[in-house]
């Protein structure tokens, strides 16, 4: 027998619904007695973008039965606020700055490195062991594939609006409040070691002639061995950290 329920969907998770059911409430019909989980997935929406669900306004949790006649509110996921009292959709525990990125996002990974952030990112990784080491792990999931945010073990994950990288690198900053959280120049960015400052003569054979004859300040990735200095290449990445972080400030000010 077919039953209804009421859903009405609340700031950017109206990104994943038609036109026809953005911003309103919608009836859904459905048969059996689904999980308020599934439902909202069916509509298309990944369960690790919700953070809190009314059911005629009370908080449930993703297992709660619809049974017909239910009025759903859903929201988004409130990075910056603690509504641990309200909701226990996700462990609180998991909202630090790791993540793991999906095979299609290699520059966005290089860019959340280059600000400090522990990025695990491969080429020939599935989503299946993508979605393993995040749960292992305790990494956010960030990625452009909305079916991969639905798969049953994840708990922390963000569906990517852009597609440009440094855009990307913006939303995810934006979304999880990380501007006060960044360390420019403390990650390699080829492999998401640690940098650590080395002496010249610990290095003095990687290093190019014509660099050492002007620079003498050296550091060294602690897991792959590549070698870091301040040279042009550099002064245009310190250029491009100070105007994302500017922007931050600028917007604070304003």
């Amino acid at each position: 027998m077919s039953r209804q329920a009421t859903f009405r969907f609340y700031e950017e998770l109206n990104d994943f619904l038609p036109a026809m059911r953005k911003k309103k409430a919608f009836t859904h019909s459905f048969t059996g007695t689904p999980s308020v989980k599934d439902a909202i997935e069916s509509l298309g929406v990944p369960h690790t973008e919700v953070d809190l669900i009314l059911v005629n306004g009370r908080p449930v949790d993703f297992s709660s039965l619809l049974t017909g006649g239910e009025y759903i509110s859903v929201y988004p996921c409130f990075e910056s606020l603690d509504i641990s009292g309200v909701t226990g959709l996700h462990d609180r525990g998991l909202r630090i700055s790791r993540f793991i990125l999906d095979v299609h996002l290699g520059k966005l990974a290089r860019y959340l490195r280059l600000f400090g952030f522990d990025t695990v990112y491969e080429k020939d990784y599935d989503d299946r062991e993508i979605a393993r080491r995040s749960v292992e792990e305790k990494r956010i999931l960030l990625t452009r594939d909305v079916g991969l945010l639905k798969h049953k073990d994840l708990t922390h994950g963000y569906w990517l609006r852009s597609q440009q990288p440094m855009t990307q690198l913006q939303e995810v900053l934006d979304h999880f409040d990380l501007y006060s959280q960044a360390k420019p120049f403390s990650r390699c960015m080829a492999c998401n070691g640690i940098i650590s400052p080395v002496s010249r003569q610990e290095v003095e054979e990687q290093i190019p002639p014509l660099t050492g004859k002007y620079v003498q300040a050296y550091s060294r990735c602690t897991r792959c061995g590549k070698i870091y200095w301040e040279g042009s290449h550099y002064e245009r990445m310190r250029d491009t950290v100070a105007r994302v972080l500017g922007r931050k400030n600028s917007s604070d000010s304003s």
